[in-house]
């Protein structure tokens, strides 16, 4: 049992960290708030899940219906949801946290979104004396518990030196990447380019290596010891050897993000034929109702296009047509 006088130092430290918001309580936002809560902040978390909210109360979280009851009084806000619709729709709809939050708050914005967006928010947010940090994420869910995320963050210098204390909870590297938010979003949208277009050609080589009969998991051994290797490769691979498609980052995320890589090159006339490729093969998947799948579902759609078996994946030869 806790004793009044830890109860008492408990309060003590989480006041002097601070009060943060985090709205998102997925696979990232829940582990984000996790960390922030290990470092001493008082955290409110808002989510439309009752069981993500649930989660962090048992932890020690505060909760609250909606964003803009989280943002009251919060000195950070981390808006962890998943695009730029839904971050509009944190910041400026009916409840969102622009009007609730302190006038000397800053808005964390992680999701991953174009940067003409992102420059937008920040330029309808900040006239009100609020303060707007682009803050895009890497490193999956793990790290996120951990406290070991990458952060691509760009904003005024204030915006910054104000979130740094619940960065540096959440972050274990932090980029400052300018004064200009939308920079921290582009540096992301570089990073989702690989990241879809290697998960798509990880999924193509291991389902070519078991099209040859060949055992997938030395496979798997031989390619991580080799130059071929990739850190998609070495993370995703696993989960096609154990026929393991629960959701770590789902198709759907990736139809987004290649979607956005493909409109900004669109914009700046610029090919992207990788990035295309890779874009195709996911709405392969989210089209063959994979879409909620982990983005490692992408090697199901090589296999059942050329009936090649994968662990847990029956043997399905393509059709022929008579003639």
């Amino acid at each position: 049992m806790t004793s009044q006088s830890e109860s008492k130092a408990g309060e003590s430290q989480a006041a002097s960290r601070g009060r943060a918001a985090v709205i998102g309580l997925g696979s990232m936002g829940s582990g984000m708030a996790l960390s922030l809560l290990r470092a001493g902040f008082d955290v409110c978390g808002c989510d439309t899940s009752a069981a993500a909210m649930e989660r962090l109360a048992a932890r020690g979280g505060r909760t609250a219906a909606t964003p803009a009851e989280a943002a009251k009084g919060a000195d950070f806000i981390v808006s962890v949801v998943v695009n730029a619709a839904q971050t509009e729709t944190i910041l400026f709809g009916d409840n969102g946290v622009a009007a609730a939050m302190p006038t000397d708050g800053v808005f964390i914005s992680s999701a991953t979104m174009d940067p003409a967006l992102a420059r937008g928010f920040a330029t309808r947010l900040e006239p009100t004396g609020r303060l707007y940090l682009d803050a895009p994420i890497s490193g999956g869910a793990q790290r996120a518990a951990d406290g070991q995320l990458t952060v691509l963050a760009s904003g005024r210098p204030e915006a910054l030196a104000k979130a740094r204390p619940a960065l540096d909870a959440m972050a274990a590297k932090l980029y400052e990447l300018g004064d200009e938010p939308g920079l921290g979003a582009a540096f992301k949208m570089v990073n989702q380019l690989l990241a879809g277009a290697h998960i798509a050609v990880a999924c193509e080589a291991i389902t070519f290596a078991a099209k040859q009969g060949l055992d997938i998991r030395k496979v798997y051994e031989v390619i991580t010891a080799s130059a071929g290797n990739s850190w998609m490769f070495e993370n995703r691979v696993p989960h096609v050897l154990d026929n393991d498609y629960a959701p770590r980052s789902a198709v759907e995320i990736f139809v987004k993000d290649l979607g956005i890589v493909q409109d900004m090159a669109r914009g700046a006339r610029f090919p992207v034929p990788m990035a295309a490729a890779a874009l195709q093969m996911f709405l392969m998947a989210a089209g063959s109702g994979m879409g909620s799948d982990d983005d490692a579902s992408v090697a199901r759609v090589y296999a059942r296009l050329s009936g090649t078996p994968l662990p847990g994946e029956a043997h399905r030869r393509p059709q022929q047509r008579e003639r």
